[in-house]
């Protein structure tokens, strides 16, 4: 298969802006890994019109797709989880082009997955985990059994991302496999709701009260990259301060849901500040000391 495309890869060497190209090819029947098509072709470029561009191809009774990634979206993708596929290619895929060792150093990155990234990633999945759980929560308690029971299989899921992120590695595509490596526990608790005999009302409320109990003792890890944030400077922050915060930017959507659960939990507290209003204040927010 390389040999057919090698025209098509070698034109893109040829650019001064292509930094690297890797290769992946599907090793059984059904991968999810490669989208189904028989080989992956990733180009990682400097700067393109396209931040992202795909096109596929066929030959013979193979199917090929060709991504074109500027590095900029790339890092993007791999710091909060945008597009987990163009992650395991990274990892898994055969560098067939480096350009001054921009795939070696990538590869390198994404294998000792370094402490400050991690702390993002964290984050991200932790505020899934807690808004997807507290809807599965609420709609059970009103009694929309299935739909809770779809919002607690997300949060499973967002469960088993956090696992395999705090144990130092990216999550796959398949990210059950790695779990039931490293954390049989969570993996066992993962079977039992998918698999078990009880009343759907019955497997709900028991992974309420299981979830609950892992949220509570994960949260103040889980939830570094915030803290760290908001203990940069002494004064409370106002949510509208948080929500424009750079750093912030990658679980904008989800920072409400995660400070709601930290003051709940009093690892942050609410800080009232005079308004002009009578008896209305701002709510502002600070952290608190262990």
């Amino acid at each position: 298969m390389e040999t057919l495309l090698r025209p098509i890869y070698q034109e893109h060497a040829s650019n001064p802006a292509t930094l690297g190209i890797i290769i992946l090819e599907k090793v059984k029947p059904n991968s999810p890994i490669t989208d189904d098509f028989d080989v992956i072709l990733l180009i990682m470029v400097s700067e393109a019109e396209q931040p992202w561009k795909v096109k596929h191809y066929e030959f013979d009774d193979k199917s090929a797709a060709l991504h074109i990634v500027t590095k900029d979206l790339l890092r993007e993708w791999i710091d909060t989880s945008g597009y987990r596929r163009a992650i395991e290619w990274v990892i898994y895929g055969r560098k067939i082009f480096d350009r001054n060792g921009f795939i070696t150093e990538l590869k390198e990155e994404l294998r000792s997955f370094p402490t400050e990234k991690r702390d993002l990633r964290k984050i991200i999945e932790f505020g899934k985990l807690v808004k997807r759980y507290k809807e599965g929560k609420e709609l059970f308690e009103i009694g929309e059994h299935k739909e809770a029971y779809r919002k607690m299989n997300y949060s499973l899921h967002y469960l088993a991302r956090l696992t395999v992120i705090e144990e130092g590695f990216y999550p796959e595509v398949t990210v059950w496999s790695q779990v039931k490596q490293i954390d049989l526990e969570t993996y066992k608790l993962y079977e039992e709701f998918i698999e078990s005999h009880e009343p759907i009302e019955k497997r709900i409320q028991l992974m309420v009260i299981a979830i609950e109990f892992i949220i509570n003792k994960r949260a103040r890890v889980a939830t570094k990259h915030l803290l760290d944030v908001m203990q940069s400077k002494k004064e409370p922050w106002s949510f509208a301060e948080l929500k424009v915060h750079p750093l912030i930017a990658p679980y904008m959507l989800d920072v409400a849901a995660i400070l709601s659960y930290l003051v709940e939990k009093n690892i942050i507290r609410t800080v009232r500040e005079v308004t002009k209003g009578v008896g209305v204040y701002h709510r502002k927010y600070v952290v608190n000391e262990r």
